[in-house]
């Protein structure tokens, strides 16, 4: 860290696709004591009963991404309390990352939000062997991302850089401005 060597915590977010997982664990990689706590996992482990969060999300879809938060936040929060640094990544759009930034008790807490241009992505998405779009598209995620979510911590275009170099961006400028 710039400022000092405490322990902290690092909520990743962005739009699938804009590099949350490989920059959450570079940025994990970077401390001495480090825990990825990677959101999507607990949407994975609901093996029977799923139920995807879509366009127009029902109401029960809803309900678990609620759940998965909590989930994700208390993990977050076990990891600090014994020690570790942690890094939290997930999708985390619109009035959610509000709430989820609520859940975490730890601090300091410092909030950052991936935001590659749509071309970026979906060359991103087109790339990789998981598909994360399918009833979504790259330009709804991202009108949510640029319209809907409030203006948490350092948000970052990071259409031009490698995920190194984001790193390196992220912890040069998060105690001024990621911080929340």
């Amino acid at each position: 860290m710039s400022q000092t060597q405490e322990r902290c915590v690092f909520l990743i977010t962005g739009i699938m696709a804009a590099g949350k997982s490989t920059v959450a664990q570079l940025l994990t990689e970077t401390f001495d004591k480090g825990v990825h706590v990677r959101g999507d996992m607990f949407r994975k482990m609901i093996v029977a009963g799923r139920d995807e969060l879509l366009p127009n999300a029902s109401k029960e879809a809803l309900s678990q991404l609620s759940l998965r938060y909590r989930i994700a936040a208390s993990v977050t929060d076990a990891y600090f309390e014994a020690g570790f640094n942690v890094v939290v990544q997930d999708v985390i759009v619109g009035s959610h990352l509000k709430e989820f930034v609520e859940l975490i008790r730890s601090r300091p807490l410092f909030v950052v939000v991936l935001s590659p241009s749509i071309e970026v992505v979906t060359a991103r998405e087109s790339a990789r062997s998981k598909k994360g779009y399918g009833a979504w598209t790259v330009s709804e995620l991202q009108h949510i991302l640029h319209n809907e979510t409030p203006r948490i911590g350092l948000w970052l275009d990071t259409s031009e850089q490698k995920p190194e170099d984001t790193v390196d961006e992220i912890l040069r400028r998060a105690w001024t401005e990621a911080l929340v």
